[in-house]
């Protein structure tokens, strides 16, 4: 590409070293992998950047990262973060949780007072998965607050995971879900509020964020029953993926499930889980 002639038809020059210095930057402190295609994915969502601090070209965006701004590292990794979801995506692995795992955790804790059940949500964006997860378990163990029953739910990207904390949602972003389901589990907003949703506490209660970098050590403690960890190994190199694999494997229960996204295949990268489904993996014993 010539710098030039591509700096004339943009708002900011964005040279081939500005690039290769900001991919650079995200793949060794986020693990993510930003190959050329990638390049105006990144142009788009930095430069939302340069217009917040006034900043005219990328050349001098890069030189205040590499004085090493603290903050304004961890504006930069949230811009790069892409955060796609919405309640009850790619729903066949809701209803595996709820027909096939869910009954199996429910017969072998049979007669234990206080039951243990975790479940991993790793990249859980704007907290529409984990929230999904926990109206499913709601929905499908009666007695679900006699359990021991948490949802860790963690993401690189701090600015997602206010969102998801505050559990509140413009009601379009529900319109999928069925009317049983938002009577029963979600709060419209009235006044101030209208056009808004907030989940009911009952549900958001059994989630706990927390800011993680999957590249990074984990504070984090098993084992668990299932992990989701869908749409994110697409952003990671394969050396990358494979140890994230082994990683999630080691935090699982024996035979606890993987559940990845639906354009993410283990085959070739990690023989300790077998396929019992659609995008759905059984950890090796």
């Amino acid at each position: 590409m010539n710098d030039a002639s591509s700096s004339l038809k943009k708002e900011f020059r964005f040279t081939d070293e500005d690039f290769a210095y900001l991919s650079d930057l995200v793949g060794r402190n986020a693990g993510i992998n930003l190959t050329d295609d990638k390049r105006e994915l990144v142009y788009g969502r930095v430069a939302k950047r340069l217009r917040i601090l006034g900043i005219r070209n990328f050349s001098d965006y890069c030189e205040l990262l590499r004085q090493g701004s603290n903050d304004e590292f961890t504006h930069f990794i949230n811009s790069i973060t892409t955060n796609v979801t919405s309640f009850f995506r790619e729903s066949h692995h809701f209803d595996y949780l709820a027909n096939h795992i869910l009954p199996a955790i429910v017969r072998k804790n049979a007669g234990i007072a206080h039951p243990r059940l975790r479940i991993w949500s790793a990249g859980c964006s704007t907290g529409e998965e984990p929230y999904s997860i926990a109206m499913v378990l709601r929905e499908n163990i009666r007695d679900i607050d006699r359990w021991d029953a948490r949802i860790l739910a963690t993401d690189l990207d701090s600015n997602v995971l206010d969102i998801a904390k505050s559990a509140e949602y413009p009601a379009d972003r529900v319109q999928q879900v069925a009317e049983e389901r938002k009577k029963r589990w979600m709060l419209k907003g009235t006044g101030s509020k209208s056009g808004r949703i907030k989940i009911r506490p009952e549900v958001r209660n059994m989630v706990h964020y927390k800011q993680l970098n999957l590249t990074e050590s984990w504070p984090v403690n098993g084992p668990f029953d299932c992990i989701f960890f869908r749409n994110v190994a697409i952003y990671f190199k394969r050396d990358t993926q494979v140890s994230l694999l082994n990683r999630f494997a080691d935090r699982l229960d024996a035979n606890g499930t993987l559940f990845v996204g639906h354009a993410e295949s283990l085959i070739g990268i990690s023989n300790r889980f077998v396929n019992t489904g659609l995008t759905i993996h059984q950890k090796v014993a």
